[in-house]
């Protein structure tokens, strides 16, 4: 159930014409009132002998009667919405609920006989309009603070009582949602998307990995925005705002958003803050010519987000909730870069992220440069095309980015944080979806290779995986022989040992390393890993020898053989980590 404040001046007429009336698409039905604040107040729907003006008149009087010392602000309206899926609400449940918003944003107290005068519309199935008047009937103005607050916590008090879906509580970290006037100016002007949606995503995406304030703002005329710069006396830029070209008001001017009314952390004070954990490279960096630049940067990638979710499951404080950030920015570069077969499923996941990465525990003080440099990269280094290398290199950094959203759930869980908790679940089933495409292809080669693999090879690695896993086979698995759902990781370790690596302890240490449970298939997840750490091409190639310049190495007893470097981006990554422990 959400209930929806909003505050207006002058009198109630307007209002009163607008909930009785037909709707901006002839949407209203059955309009008629289903409680009021003296319980006989005027119902122009069902009584043919009441007018519209009778019942604003009564609303008004309370503030006509105070004469000049009436507030500019008189009128508050509340729209209170079921959710889709909720049962039927009949009149009582809707004027009981009226009547419990009322009394908690302190309109109308019960018992209260001099509260201010309210009544509750109903001109559909699903929700309810209360309008009021802001002076109270003894002439007093009424007490009305953090009535949104306290509306939303008798929201969910009311869900509980009536058996309806839960929502999650909010914090008051979340971005501003679009205004009713927004969303039908929108719709009558064929957008998908209300224009403070879609800057505040072109706003994300212009600081994904930004080093300089003037590269952000470069960014973002870039994207065709529309960008006003305020100054101070002095010159010093003191903030922004922006703009879609062609979004006007009724003068024919441009609609300005200011950084902050579309996020709190899009406000330039916030966005300078994040700039401080710039890259080392702040030079603009010029298109790659390189073609596998993408897949080289993403490997490099799943890294940096690994280690960020490690920092997740260790950290209680303000360097975890930095990692969200990093990882919010990494999600928004992967948007715009990924191709056209995920792009839509990547874009929805960094959407949902979004609301994930803040929360009252303050990102300050911690180094996200790691993240920022690897953001930086992946959008310099242009969008991948998403076959070969490329997609294998993007299935690897999805799997990890997967893992990274979990934690994130269960770190915010921890603290109380409910949305943010289902915004980083939400994001996660998003990003499993493009996973699933991206690793069609490469996981379908290599259980091709391990088809090709001599049987007692094949026995041999499925035997160390099993024994890695604490997956016992059954008698009748031994019976069948090796068990399909092992075969790429099988042709991995296969792959790994022919470049010179102990399979056995590569494949302990990718297991040994956290965040293993949460995944739903911990066989590809292994897959990724040990590719990325042993340094594999994350498409196997046809041969099955190593990559070009890897030079297999003489193995220790017990411990993986001393494995290549993991390839640079196209930018240097200066980010210094603490090691991660070992379980």
């Amino acid at each position: 159930m959400i209930p929806k404040i909003r505050t207006g001046t002058g009198g109630t007429y307007g209002l009163v014409r607008y909930l009785f009336g037909p709707g901006k698409s002839d949407e209203h039905t059955d309009q008629h009132v289903v409680a009021s604040w003296n319980g006989f107040a005027p119902d122009p729907g069902r009584n043919p002998h009441h007018t519209l003006a009778q019942l604003a008149n009564q609303l008004d009087q309370p503030v006509k009667a105070i004469g000049d010392r009436a507030p500019a602000t008189a009128i508050w309206h509340c729209s209170v919405r079921a959710d889709p899926g909720d049962r039927h609400l009949d009149d009582a449940d809707w004027a009981d609920i009226a009547r419990r918003i009322v009394h908690a944003t302190g309109i109308a107290p019960d018992g209260d006989t001099t509260a201010c005068r309210w009544v509750a519309v109903r001109h559909a199935e699903d929700h309810i309009h209360i309008a009021a008047t802001l002076v109270r009937q003894d002439g007093r103005l009424a007490s009305r603070s953090f009535d949104r607050r306290k509306a939303q916590a008798e929201a969910r008090r009311i869900e509980q009582d009536y058996g309806l879906r839960q929502l999650t509580p909010g914090d008051g970290t979340a971005a501003k949602n679009p205004t009713s006037q927004e969303r039908w100016k929108a719709e009558r002007t064929g957008r998908t998307e209300t224009p403070r949606e879609t800057l505040r995503e072109a706003v994300r995406q212009a600081v994904a990995g930004a080093a300089t304030e003037a590269e952000f703002f470069d960014r973002l005329r870039e994207a065709g925005l529309r960008v006003k710069l305020r100054h101070a006396p002095s010159g010093d830029v003191l903030g922004y705002n922006v703009a879609l070209p062609g979004d006007r008001n009724r003068d024919r001017e441009p609609v300005w958003f200011a950084g902050s009314t579309l996020a709190p952390d899009l406000s330039l004070p916030r966005i300078r803050r994040r700039l401080t954990d710039a890259p080392a490279d702040t030079t603009p960096p010029r298109p790659s010519t390189d073609r596998s630049a993408p897949a080289r940067i993403r490997r490099t990638a799943a890294a940096t987000a690994e280690r960020a979710t490690m920092l997740l499951d260790e950290d209680g404080g303000y360097e975890a909730a930095a990692q969200l950030v990093g990882a919010g920015e990494l999600l928004d570069a992967l948007a715009q870069t990924s191709p056209a077969a995920t792009r839509a499923e990547l874009r929805d996941a960094a959407r949902a992220f979004e609301r994930a990465t803040r929360s009252h525990v303050r990102a300050e003080n911690a180094d996200i440069r790691a993240l920022r440099s690897a953001t930086r990269a992946i959008v310099h280094a242009g969008t991948a095309l998403g076959r070969g290398e490329d997609g294998g290199a993007t299935a690897m950094v999805l799997s990890t980015l997967v893992l990274l959203t979990l934690a994130a759930a269960r770190w915010h869980s921890a603290r109380g944080h409910a949305q943010q908790a289902a915004a980083s679940r939400q994001a996660a089933e998003h990003l499993r979806a493009a996973y699933r495409h991206s690793a069609a292809t490469p996981l379908r080669a290599m259980r091709e290779r391990a088809q090709a693999l001599p049987e007692p090879e094949r026995r041999r690695h499925e035997a160390t995986i099993r024994a890695a896993l604490g997956e016992p086979a059954t008698r009748a698995e031994h019976q069948a022989g090796t068990t399909e759902r092992f075969h790429a990781l099988a042709a991995t370790l296969a792959e790994a040992e022919k470049a010179g690596h102990d399979p056995k302890a590569l494949l302990e240490e990718a297991v040994d390393r956290r965040e293993l449970e949460s995944a739903r298939n911990t066989d590809t997840v292994l897959v990724w890993r040990i590719r990325r750490l042993a340094d594999l091409p994350a498409l196997p190639s046809s041969t099955g020898k190593p990559k070009t310049g890897t030079t297999p190495t003489k193995q220790t007893p017990g411990r993986t053989a001393a494995r290549p470097a993991t390839p640079a981006p196209a930018r240097p990554i200066a980010a210094p980590h603490r090691p991660a422990p070992r379980r």
